[in-house]
């Protein structure tokens, strides 16, 4: 199963991509994953995004293309994957299906997880993400057992500046710029498949699971 997950901050595909990657015992793949790996190993590209991110630039789509092809030659992808984050702009979604064409190794399908804005600030202000494992949670849907506390791993929760209102809505303004492309490009491949992101997590997750066999 090799799959992206599409959708604006908060929709949900962080939550959903855990599970999703345990069902089908593929790798949950995101773009800030690969960034932090790059970057604490030192490697060129590493270094390369790091000037940019510090120069408080977008990272160039082909150094991201770059990382993530990388990443996905890992032996660990053999099954499949899932991306999340990726791709984030046309000339990235071209550069993915390029490569996977040239490993005959094609997308199963693209969820786009769909969620009105006003929920998304709603629901991105009950956002907590763990400081160490990243593991994603919400305060009003998917609240962690012990609270401020991770069930995986037992780190600290804290709640991301970007996820406050005004930030908030300022992502989701650029979401939309590019989003319509995206899912212009994936219908066009039959690839794309709408997810109602607005539910518990498991009915959401029910929903994704039944999209990608479609």
């Amino acid at each position: 199963m090799r799959l992206v997950l599409l959708g604006p901050p908060g929709a949900g595909k962080g939550t959903q991509g855990h599970p999703l990657a345990e069902r089908y015992g593929v790798p949950l793949i995101s773009t800030g994953d690969i960034f932090r790996t790059h970057l604490s190993r030192g490697t060129a590209l590493g270094v390369q995004a790091k000037d940019y991110m510090e120069r408080g630039e977008l990272v160039p789509d082909d150094v991201v293309v770059w990382m993530v092809v990388g990443r996905l030659a890992e032996p660990d992808t053999e099954n499949g994957f899932i991306l999340d984050g990726f791709p984030r702009t046309l000339p990235q979604a071209r550069a993915l299906g390029e490569a996977l064409e040239e490993r005959e190794t094609p997308l199963s399908a693209v969820l786009n997880f769909n969620v009105d804005d006003e929920v998304l600030v709603k629901r991105l202000a009950a956002r907590r993400i763990c400081g160490d494992c990243q593991r994603t949670y919400n305060l009003d849907l998917k609240p962690p057992q012990e609270e401020g506390i991770c069930d995986v791993c037992g780190g600290k929760l804290i709640q991301r500046s970007d996820d406050e209102e005004e930030t908030v809505r300022r992502r989701l303004d650029v979401y939309h710029e590019e989003a319509g492309r995206l899912s212009d490009y994936f219908g066009e491949k039959g690839l794309l498949r709408k997810i109602d992101a607005d539910g518990t997590v498991d009915e959401v997750l029910e929903r994704a699971i039944e999209a990608a066999h479609t």
